[in-house]
């Protein structure tokens, strides 16, 4: 792993000043980092025209298909929402300080386990520039510095919005290093922030499974991280046909760009004559196209033949794979062999084979008769996310403000010394 030497020394800057950013925030009080919140909430809002203006030259110059280029764009009410959502964090309970745990040892010592910040977050992203903004919001709600690492296409709006952010910090009070940007990027500014263990604490990458897994292999530092949203809807065979097309239409169609869109349609081969043929239906006049199985074919034949890769595909975008399964733990296997363990679910009116699909499967999120697209911090109650966690360790699903804390000890004695 080449590191360039530039990128290096910038980096040891920016992490020193949110080095000491990051104490001042852990010292700092709720409601202080509360009125920066809200003051950066209104600085976005008042730069949104230079927002917008920044993010149209990035979407100009982006030659990627449809679902790629929405995910880049930024239009006045996604911009409000980016505010909205800074403001939502703001009232939400403040993370920091919570006695997770309070006992007392015989001896007399009294022990409690206290939430902190973790320190210092690098966080790499690459094409949704509101990112930046729920990044920012959350990891200052915390009491986390944070140095951003947008791609290059959307460099222009994360920019764009970080100064924004960073006029919020400073009329608080709060140091603006809380919240910087890369100055570029520049891959070796990637690798600069993967090998710098001792100035950052945490690395959390959020894009495409190539930037995951060059994060993971290649990292010095601790990465919280997720795989690719490989998700399944399964049709099982006491679904409410009704229930299923809406549900169905939504997961797969509502935005095939986000990490929670449904990939793979999984449908029980008691229900697929029948009601196959009106998801279909459903979803190609939306705009869906279709790799199907030998049993979906034989049942809709106008249905493109599924190479098998194809289950294994994430597709961002507007195809669907579609299998026909022989109940709950025909699906389960078929999921165990495919799925990535980050959103899936059933649609099904039988609690007892919902209850079984939700026990088996091992997703961060798991979903009964709801939509794969509801896995999103905001949707959870988290104001915002920083992204959505599939791994064993420290955090799971959508990562909020509980997820960027980890915990010390207080331990309270009165004179007592150890034998």
């Amino acid at each position: 792993m080449h590191i360039d030497s530039d990128a290096t020394r910038h980096l040891q800057d920016a992490a020193a000043k949110a080095r000491q950013a990051a104490h001042v925030l852990a010292r700092s009080s709720a409601d202080q980092r509360n009125a920066a919140l809200k003051a950066m909430a209104a600085a976005l809002r008042a730069h949104a025209p230079d927002i917008l203006a920044a993010n149209a030259a990035d979407v100009a110059g982006s030659d990627s298909g449809p679902a790629f280029r929405d995910r880049l764009t930024l239009n006045e009410a996604r911009v409000e929402a980016m505010a909205r959502g800074v403001d939502e964090v703001a009232a939400l309970p403040d993370p920091v300080g919570r006695t997770l745990a309070d006992w007392t040892r015989p001896n007399g010592l009294r022990i409690r386990r206290i939430a902190t910040p973790i320190g210092v977050i690098g966080m790499i992203y690459e094409s949704r520039p509101n990112v930046g903004a729920d990044a920012a919001a959350l990891c200052l709600k915390s009491g986390n510095a944070v140095l951003l690492r947008g791609g290059s296409e959307s460099l222009r709006s994360a920019r764009a919005i970080n100064a924004a952010l960073q006029e919020g910090i400073r009329a608080a009070g709060l140091p603006e290093a809380c919240v910087q940007i890369a100055p570029s990027a520049d891959r070796a500014y990637v690798a600069a922030m993967l090998a710098g263990a001792g100035l950052l604490d945490l690395i959390i990458p959020r894009g495409g499974k190539s930037l995951v897994e060059r994060v993971q292999r290649e990292a010095r530092v601790p990465v919280l991280a997720h795989a690719e949203g490989l998700n399944h809807t399964y049709v099982h065979a006491a679904a409410d046909p009704a229930m299923a097309r809406a549900i169905l239409a939504n997961a797969k169609m509502r935005r095939t760009g986000v990490c929670g869109a449904t990939e793979t349609l999984l449908i029980d081969a008691a229900i697929a004559p029948a009601l196959l043929p009106l998801l279909v239906e459903d979803l190609a006049a939306l705009g869906c196209a279709f790799r199907a199985d030998a049993a979906a074919r034989a049942i809709v034949p106008s249905l493109p033949e599924a190479a098998p890769a194809d289950f294994d595909t994430e597709w961002l975008d507007a195809v669907l794979s579609v299998r026909v399964v022989d109940g709950v733990e025909s699906a389960l296997a078929h999921i165990a062999a495919h799925g990535s363990e980050h959103t899936d679910a059933i649609v099904t009116g039988d609690a007892a084979a919902a209850e079984q699909f939700l026990a088996g499967v091992n997703s961060a999120v798991a979903l009964w008769n709801a939509s794969t697209q509801f896995c999103d911090g905001g949707e959870f109650g988290f104001g915002a996310e920083i992204g959505i966690a599939t791994g064993h360790i420290h955090a799971r699903g959508p990562v909020g403000l509980e997820q960027l804390t980890t915990y010390r000890y207080v331990v309270t004695g009165t004179g007592q010394v150890r034998p």
